[in-house]
């Protein structure tokens, strides 16, 4: 009991929480998932658990034909969902049927602490009860997808219209409802006549039929229902299957229906834990240092001065110090090693914003090992520098990852970052996801919104999001009545190799021959194009092939920040004594650019000394065998 009151005021203080409590009854496998078979108010029910469950362990609660067309489900499960069937098909959505599914819906949310809000999926005769459950609990439930929904009984299995119907099922029907067939084709509590509870609670509605269906005819089921529900304001989306009959359910293709769940399930903005103490920090000490850090979507004139000028007309009496640190093509990795010089140097954090989704992906392209461990990185030195930071990760989008969110599917940058976040209570702008959603709604266009870095209208809408995240972290009543605290720090880390003690390293420490210099690269001799603020900066620079340095340092990983331009070189390095292994500088845009990146050469040392030794390769597949290194790295 105690374990279970401490995670409600986990959820309620919007801290990170324990996966769901382990299910009880049988255990197999369903699809490559753990699925476990139990009873709740004396109906067969199971859940089918995810490999790693979401942020507030969101489901999927089906209705009828489990298993069958199972390919919107698998892809759920993929994305952190529970699966959820609590067994009522002979019941028809009667009253009988609404009362195990509230039994079975209490123990799944205060016993294992599933979502408080569930997607409903309901398919044939499945459609009675998800509308007839949602309409006695409009405020337990996110979104409805029903797939060739019965809407009415009286279509089917009455068939009093024009689908064909079953006599021996229809009996079954009136036994459950205890209704004579006079009293049943009068009854006005089929999902077709009581849709008003679900319009006032806004619940989004998507039903995907075949038009051809004779069993359960569009017309007289999700046709009505769909009139109905318009002209009560809510919304619903039908797909219609030119065609095709009640068979075969689904789409062969389940990113519509995937993103739709998605879409009502996993909000834009996601406030954790408590961001109060930079709004106290700002309105108490009139003070505050609020820092951006990211790639050239924050170095850009977006977003950021946006987010500056909404500060500062709320506080108007304060002064900021406004810290940015956006360098045009860096990666959380090369965030977490300069975050120390660009950053925290400036003194201790108040409010900061990440943005490093878009460089992690396309840029660096990362793989999630490496999103985690520099985004964690960051995270954990700033809350060790300052643990009462409030801290915001926001997700922009390139075409690549829009394509990704609109099939359904979560780019592994934002997925990483967004685990990231949920371990520290860090809170998240999902605008990727919002500019997905309202592309495809029709709201704006790509071209609108300006692209990979977007236009004014595009920074906009990310510099309100964060606007809406602020009024709800900074309410009247939460500064007036909360005094600061430190941010718990987990127990653990998601990456025990995390770059949370990235640094710099001056280039002096290290020992090198005379095929090395540290200078200003004579720029101008050199071809390529450069960015300004990379060419008044003195580099260890060498391109003699077999020459050599070494470098004597602390901790698990080391590795250089740099430029690779069109002579980029081929280095040999091993650390301690090891075997030597190449590794190119050469990035795919350095053909016409001096590119800026982060080049590890070891990332899982065991902790301690080590020494670096790196020499010039002389093989090459470029135009040279240029090192030109800004700052050694090590973490």
């Amino acid at each position: 009991m105690l374990a279970r009151v401490f995670i409600v005021l986990l959820i309620c203080w919007g801290l990170p929480t324990a996966d769901a409590a382990e299910f009880p009854g049988k255990q197999s496998d369903w699809q490559g998932f753990a699925r476990y078979d139990f009873k709740v108010d004396g109906r067969t029910s199971w859940i089918v658990t995810p490999e790693m469950p979401a942020e507030g362990n969101p489901w999927i609660w089906r209705a009828r034909f489990f298993g069958h067309e199972p390919q919107a489900d698998i892809a759920l499960l993929k994305a952190g969902f529970h699966l959820a069937y609590c067994d009522v098909g002979g019941l028809f959505g009667s009253p009988q049927a609404v009362k195990h599914w509230n039994a079975f819906y209490k123990e799944m949310t205060e016993e294992y602490q599933l979502a408080r809000r569930p997607a409903l999926e309901g398919m044939s005769r499945g459609g009675l009860i998800i509308y007839n459950w949602a309409a006695s609990n409009p405020d337990k439930v996110a979104c409805i997808y029903g797939d060739a929904p019965v809407c009415d009984f009286k279509s089917w299995p009455a068939g009093k219209g024009l689908g064909k119907g079953s006599a021996a099922t229809w009996a079954q029907c009136l036994k459950a409802y205890g209704l004579t067939e006079e009293q049943a084709l009068a009854y006005r509590l089929n999902p077709i006549d009581n849709l008003l509870p679900l319009a006032r609670a806004g619940i989004p509605l998507l039903n995907i039929v075949g038009d051809a269906d004779v069993v359960v005819p569009v017309a007289e089921n999700t046709a009505i229902l769909e009139q109905r529900y318009k002209e009560l304001g809510g919304a619903i989306e039908v797909i219609h299957k030119p065609g095709v009959g009640h068979h075969p359910h689904s789409l062969k293709d389940p990113a519509p229906i995937v993103t739709f769940v998605l879409t009502h399930t996993r909000p834009n903005i996601q406030l954790r834990g408590r961001m109060v103490n930079s709004g106290i920090q700002f309105s108490t000490e009139k003070k505050g240092h609020v820092a951006f850090i990211g790639g050239s979507i924050t170095q850009m004139n977006g977003y950021r001065p946006m987010v500056c000028d909404d500060l500062q007309k709320r506080f108007p009496g304060t002064q900021f110090t406004f810290t940015a640190a956006g360098i045009s093509s860096t990666c959380s990795t090369s965030g977490a090693f300069r975050l120390q010089t660009d950053v925290l140097s400036k003194g201790p954090v108040d409010l900061f914003f990440i943005e490093f989704a878009v460089n992690d992906d396309q840029d660096a392209g990362h793989a999630r090992q490496e999103c985690i461990r520099g985004m964690e990185g960051i995270l954990r030195q700033v809350h060790h520098h300052n643990p009462r930071a409030d801290i915001v990760i926001t997700h922009f989008v390139n075409p690549g990852m829009l394509g990704q969110l609109q099939k359904g599917m979560t780019p592994v940058a934002i997925q990483a970052h967004s685990d990231v976040a949920r371990h520290y209570g860090a809170s998240t702008i999902y605008l990727a996801k919002e500019i997905a959603e309202q592309t495809a709604a029709g709201t704006i266009s790509w071209q609108q919104y300006g692209g990979t870095h977007p236009k004014p209208f595009g920074n906009r809408i990310c510099a309100d999001m964060i606007s809406r995240l602020l009024d709800r972290g900074w309410s009247s009543d939460s500064l007036e009545n909360t005094r600061p605290t430190d941010h718990p720090l987990p127990a653990s880390p998601l990456d025990p190799l995390h770059y949370g003690n990235g640094r710099f390293i001056a280039l002096e420490q290290a020992h090198f021959d005379s095929g090395w210099e540290v200078k200003i690269p004579d720029w101008k001799s050199i071809p390529g194009s450069k960015r300004s603020q990379f060419t008044d900066i003195p580099m260890l620079s060498g391109n003699q092939p077999g020459a050599e340095f070494s470098l004597k340092f602390s901790g698990t990983a080391v590795g250089a920040y740099l430029v690779a331009g069109p002579d980029a070189g081929i280095v040999e390095v091993r650390v301690d004594d090891g075997d030597w292994r190449s590794v190119n500088l050469y990035h795919r845009f350095s053909k016409g650019l001096h590119y800026p990146r982060t080049v590890m050469f070891g990332t899982a040392l065991s902790a301690g000394t080590h020494t670096l030794t790196l020499r010039i390769s002389r093989q090459t597949e470029n135009t040279g065998n240029a090192v030109r290194i800004m700052q050694l790295v090590a973490n």
